[in-house]
């Protein structure tokens, strides 16, 4: 009984923590800062496309330890 409650609340932390997902969005946090870095409308936009673009890499780097 106590080991089939805990593989259903172990069940959907395995799937929050899953590669694929995560790794879509450090790659559109990266996209994002790359059109921020290239548009030449706003530079609030321009000032903070470098931090952008460095949290995707670091998310990135982070999540592909994730299990699949």
């Amino acid at each position: 009984m106590i080991k089939q409650e805990a593989k259903t609340q172990a069940a959907p932390r395995r799937r929050l923590f899953r590669r694929g997902p995560w790794e879509n969005v450090a790659t559109a946090i990266i996209t994002l800062g790359v059109v921020m870095l290239c548009q030449p409308f706003l530079l609030v936009l321009y000032t903070y496309s470098f931090v952008t673009i460095l949290i995707g890499v670091v998310m990135f780097t982070i999540v592909t330890k994730l299990p699949d």
